[in-house]
């Protein structure tokens, strides 16, 4: 997957389509990323003998390929590429301005 953790990210289809949000899970095995605040959903919980019922609001996922990474550099929707480092390590960067997307890890 090309996105991370802590990733600002738009909601490209579905009935979120162009919200913003940022990555708080990723669900390897189905794809899927939990975002900050999109897909909103309400579990019913049953009563029982010491405990009123409640409706608990939480996000559900989203399939990875319905967001798509904010750049930090020019604030736009991008693709994310990869670029090798002289260093031997991959480094993921935005197809549009030809920036690294990772702050951390800046090209020598």
């Amino acid at each position: 997957m090309k996105i991370k953790l802590n990733d600002q990210v738009t909601i490209i289809a579905g009935k979120e389509k162009g919200k913003k949000g940022k990555i708080m899970k990723i669900l390897h095995k189905k794809e899927a990323v939990v975002v900050e605040k999109i897909n909103i959903r309400t579990k019913h919980i049953k009563k029982k003998e010491n405990k009123p019922g409640e409706r608990i609001k939480f996000e559900a996922p989203v399939h990875v390929s319905n967001v798509m990474l904010i750049c930090p550099n020019c604030n736009k929707n991008a693709r994310v590429g990869y670029k090798i480092l002289t260093t031997g390590k991959k480094q993921r960067i935005c197809k549009k301005c030809k920036e690294a997307v990772d702050r951390r890890q800046q090209s020598p």
